[in-house]
């Protein structure tokens, strides 16, 4: 099956290119691992991949900007809480945005949010941040958030090549893990944090 997928890729390059950029509109982070992974395996191009896996994060950003500049606080009392989004949240936001609009969505996108991309995303649109702007800022934000996670992807699944022996693997996967296990305990500190907060 996998063999087969990759066969249908390679020749389909347009076809495939198209669904990394949907698929990107709504899991961009775990595809630029994988396509990284792909990547080293010599099964795709660079530049394509890094282009598509940006343009689809990008259009992603731009819809949700769309959703809180039309609809806004309406949006947000009706549907938010299944997104995460609140008054609460996004009147915080909204503070921080009048201080550090260009910082807050650089370092939000740079981090995927802390688990407040949304929040973040929805809010440049509730506040009118002029589109231009916001758009610029993300650009930048996600050229090295793409960046960051290709390498990911490429530089552990060559870690796990050149390792000869099973029980080299099988520690190089635990200690991967593990080191995920800590990122994530760290997000969810900060996001503690980052609730704690009284703007």
């Amino acid at each position: 099956m996998l063999q087969w997928t990759i066969g249908f890729a390679l020749d389909h390059n347009l076809l495939i290119y198209f669904l990394i950029i949907i698929l990107a509109c709504a899991e961009g982070p775990i595809l630029s691992v994988v396509f990284g992974v792909l990547l080293r395996l010599g099964y795709l191009h660079f530049i394509p991949i890094y282009a598509c896996l940006m343009l689809g994060d990008l259009i992603g950003d731009g819809i949700w900007y769309r959703i809180g500049r039309v609809y806004g606080h309406g949006f947000i009392a009706r549907w938010g809480k299944y997104f995460g989004v609140t008054e609460e949240k996004v009147g915080k936001m909204t503070r921080l945005f009048h201080k550090y609009k260009h910082a807050v969505l650089f370092i939000s996108k740079i981090s995927n949010g802390f688990g407040f991309s949304l929040v973040t995303l929805m809010t440049a649109g509730v506040v009118r941040i002029p589109f231009g702007e916001y758009l610029s800022v993300n650009l930048l934000g996600q050229f090295v958030w793409t960046g960051i996670l290709l390498a990911v992807g490429y530089f552990f699944s060559s870690a796990y090549i050149q390792v000869n022996n099973w029980a080299g693997r099988i520690s190089l996967i635990v200690g991967i893990v593990l080191v995920c296990f800590a990122l994530f305990r760290y997000v969810q500190y900060l996001r503690k944090r980052a609730e704690e907060i009284e703007i």
